[in-house]
Order: structure tokens, then C-alpha cells, then sequence
């Protein structure tokens, strides 16, 4: 009985041990590595991103009603060799109508996402600004199963009402089926390339993880499973729509 006991003990105290770790992995969660390519320089480096489907979400903002959003968890994981700050730049493209949405800092939202996602605040979600005030600190040893990973959200506005989601033929996020999401900031990697005309500046593209997905069902359905990832997530050098911090530095 006393055997019985002891080995129940240890059990336990092992779950407790492993707990931190465990709620770091979830089923659904896809991890991308950071890549080399035939652009990078010699001093450039990159973060591995780890991220869900993205997601749709109702929120009574105020001021402002109830409204409907899309937004994606994500976590940074630095084994660049140093801290380092992440100063990120999300950019959702759609594909079935030409449509830019930039990720936006909304508190309210944050929290009703931090309520779904991360109800007991282990994780300490992050939005696109309080991500960047402190270096992603750095994972190392030889076992980084579970690595010092930081996480965050980015939120875009799927109102229908918002007039700005509506000047491409009235069409908004609820008609798109496919999209890319372009995430900006991981890596410090850029290139200069010729200017689109003649006495034009040149060009500067980034280094950038691009992600695509899918959305099926209609406009009318708001249903988070509708959306999935289409393999492979890919690097590519992509010139920025707009500026962040980390460009004027």
C-alpha cells in the first residue's frame, strides 16, 4: 500500500514538473523553422514561429458595438544565439479580390482571445505592440523540446459594416476563400532591389514568412474551422506595404 502510495506521489510530482511545458503544445499548433535563402547575407538570422489557424471571434468593442474579428495565436522562439526584439508587422492578403488588412492593436479584443485561448494567463498573450517592448529571450541547450517560446495575437477587423473592408466591389473578409498571411519582423534579413521606374529610389523587400490558408462555407458562416493552412508556409524577400519601428532604425 505504502509502494502504491509512493509511486502515486511521483507520478504527480512528475505531471506538476511537465505541466509549463504541456501547455506550451496544443494539437492544432504548426511550427515553421527559420530558413536559409540564396538572398540572405551573411550576418542574417530568423526566428522559428510556431501559430494556429486563424480564427473568428465576436467582441463588443466600445464605442463601437459587437463586432466581427479574425485572429491568429502565435508564439516566437529565438535560437538565433542572442536576445533579440521582435517587432512584428502582420499583413492578411486576400486572394479572390485585391485587399491589404493590416493587423490591428485592439485591448478588448486581446482580452476576449486571452479568455478563449489562455484562460489561467500562463501563456501572458502579447499584442503587436507589448510583444516588441522586451527581446525574445533566447532558447538554448542541447533539449529545446520546450523552448522559452513568447506568445501573441494578431487581429484583423471582419466587420462587414466597416466601410474600409467593403471598397473592393463590396466585397470583405467574409467573401474571401483564400488568403495569405504575411508575417514581417522575424528576421533582419533585406535586400535592395531596382526601382518599378526610372528615377524612382530602389526597392527594399524583407525577409518574411508567408503562410497560406483557405476559408470555406459563405459569407454568412462564422465558423473558425472553415479556415486551414495549405502546406508549405515559405521565406520569401517581400517589399513592405508599411513601415514599422524596425525600419527606421
Amino acid at each position: 500500500m505504502r509502494a502504491t502510495r509512493r509511486w502515486q506521489l511521483v507520478a504527480l510530482m512528475w505531471v506538476l514538473a511537465a505541466l509549463p511545458a504541456l501547455c506550451q503544445v496544443s494539437f492544432n499548433e504548426r511550427e515553421v523553422k527559420a530558413q536559409v535563402s540564396s538572398l540572405d547575407k551573411a550576418d542574417v538570422w530568423a526566428f522559428d514561429f510556431r501559430f494556429k489557424d486563424p480564427r473568428i471571434i465576436k467582441v463588443n468593442v466600445p464605442g463601437y458595438g459587437t463586432r466581427i474579428f479574425w485572429y491568429m495565436w502565435y508564439q516566437v522562439i529565438n535560437r538565433t544565439g542572442e536576445p533579440r526584439r521582435f517587432v512584428p508587422n502582420f499583413e492578411l492578403v486576400t486572394h479572390d479580390f485585391p485587399s491589404v488588412q493590416h493587423d490591428e492593436v485592439l485591448p478588448s479584443v486581446v482580452d476576449a482571445i486571452r479568455r478563449i485561448e489562455d484562460p489561467t494567463g500562463y501563456q501572458d498573450i502579447k499584442n503587436s505592440v507589448s510583444i516588441g517592448k522586451q527581446p525574445i529571450p533566447l532558447s538554448k541547450g542541447a533539449d529545446q523540446s520546450f523552448p522559452r517560446a513568447v506568445t501573441g495575437v494578431a487581429v484583423w477587423d471582419a466587420s462587414p459594416a466597416d466601410p474600409k473592408k467593403r471598397d473592393n466591389g463590396g466585397k470583405d473578409l467574409a467573401d474571401c476563400t483564400r488568403f495569405s498571411v504575411f508575417v514581417r519582423g522575424l528576421s533582419n534579413g533585406f535586400v535592395l532591389v531596382d526601382p518599378i521606374a526610372a528615377g524612382q529610389p530602389p526597392v527594399t523587400r524583407y525577409k518574411t514568412l508567408q503562410l497560406n490558408f483557405r476559408r470555406h462555407g459563405d459569407r454568412f458562416s462564422q465558423d473558425s474551422r472553415d479556415i486551414s493552412f495549405q502546406s508549405p508556409a515559405e521565406w520569401i524577400y517581400r517589399a513592405a506595404t508599411r513601415k514599422t519601428n524596425a525600419d527606421k532604425n
